[in-house]
């Protein structure tokens, strides 16, 4: 029996543990009879709740910009949020700073 590559990092050293599938080198786990796929980009908040294309986030800590006059706060809303992928998996617009580039793991679904 042949295990599947894991999806996030495409390693091949996967293995069972019940009815989940594991990679130990980027410790991601997933149920291999799950077959729902997010067009492939899965991004959480920094309380683990799945983010998706229109969802409004608030800023967990101040933000410093390069190149910017002042900081994005803490408590920030952003609306309307787009999913890419990248390091910096969030697009967005926020009022009075303008389009901006978020890591997930700075924000929390509202």
């Amino acid at each position: 029996m042949s295990l599947p590559n894991c999806p996030k990092c495409h390693s091949e050293y996967v293995y069972e543990d019940g009815i989940l599938l594991v990679c130990p080198e980027c410790a991601y786990e997933w149920n291999p009879a799950d077959t729902e796929e997010d067009e492939g980009v899965l991004a959480v908040d920094a309380n683990g709740n799945k983010l998706a294309d229109g969802d409004t986030v608030s800023l967990i800590k101040d933000l410093k910009v390069k190149g910017a006059p002042k900081d994005l706060k803490q408590g920030t809303r952003v609306k309307n949020i787009r999913i890419v992928e990248g390091d910096h998996n969030i697009d967005c617009k926020i009022d009075g700073f303008g389009a901006m580039k978020l890591k997930s793991e700075f924000v929390k679904k509202l």
